[in-house]
């Protein structure tokens, strides 16, 4: 997952090609979180054609993009990126919790670096404050994660260590 030290790693974009996968559903938050990765991106001087973002309907389709983008051996990483917020059904522990374990299984079997950037909040309020690049800025969170990752990646693979 995404983490707040991810924002003093000055980890460069130059040189990887990085897919957005990002959920139409709750689209008004959605944009900002994807400002905010396209920004970080910009800022790590990452090339516009390097980075490439795609568009699933909801929070749930992002793991099995997420999955077909990995392995097209097109892109070092991706970035998913979605909003659900709690609603009167347990739709949204399904949705939130399912999504972010098969994110994260995806990443592991695959060994494919991924930045986590689904927002799982209570309330709409919360869904901006976490969204808005000028504040929680959890779409930047999730591309630095990712070009961190791959960065690592690459270290332990000139080490050698599987």
């Amino acid at each position: 997952m995404s983490g707040s030290g991810t924002r003093d790693a000055e980890v460069s974009a130059r040189g990887y090609r990085v897919a957005i996968v990002a959920s139409r559903f709750n689209d008004f938050i959605v944009a900002s979180l994807l400002k905010g990765a396209t920004e970080a991106w910009a800022a790590r001087g990452g090339a516009a054609g390097d980075l490439a973002t795609f568009r699933v309907p909801g929070a749930f389709e992002l793991p099995l993009a997420a999955k077909r983008l990995g392995a097209s051996g097109r892109y070092d990483a991706v970035v998913a990126l979605g909003c659900v917020i709690r609603g009167d059904t347990i739709h949204f522990e399904i949705v939130s919790m399912e999504s972010a374990r098969a994110l994260m299984d995806l990443s592991v079997a695959r060994a494919l670096p991924l930045g986590n950037g689904i927002v799982t909040v209570n309330t709409e309020a919360q869904a901006w404050a976490r969204a808005r690049p000028e504040e929680g800025d959890k779409g930047g969170d999730a591309a630095r994660t990712a070009l961190a990752m791959v960065q690592l990646k690459r270290t332990l693979a000139a080490a050698r260590v599987r």
